[in-house]
């Protein structure tokens, strides 16, 4: 299993909406994406806090996809990646970074 990560650092400044991120862009990308016989779940996460207390998140949010393989998601994504990318400025100006993780453990 393969877990796409989707990691919005919190720059200061940067505006991130969360309410329109989790009622409309991510109903719609898990709509799209849901489909494919390959995707496994998803999560999206509210940074709230540093390792030492008081301090900020490194990410204002995060969004994991878990697919089988990445093939898999790169099929289920591909097709809709101009429609999902193009919905970002309505939700955020910060540029996401992006990365691939092979799960080796998960319960």
């Amino acid at each position: 299993m393969i877990k796409i990560s989707i990691l919005y650092p919190n720059n200061e400044g940067a505006r991130f909406d969360f309410r329109y991120y989790v009622e409309r862009h991510m109903p719609m990308s898990i709509d799209l994406l849901s489909v494919h016989p390959g995707y496994r779940g998803v999560s999206v996460e509210q940074g709230v806090g540093g390792a030492v207390p008081g301090a900020e998140p490194a990410y204002v949010a995060m969004c994991h996809f878990l697919f089988d393989a990445l093939e898999s998601f790169l099929a289920a994504y591909t097709p809709h990646a101009a429609v999902l990318q193009g919905d970002m400025p309505n939700y955020t100006d910060i540029v996401p970074l992006i990365q691939v993780n092979e799960v080796l453990i998960a319960r």
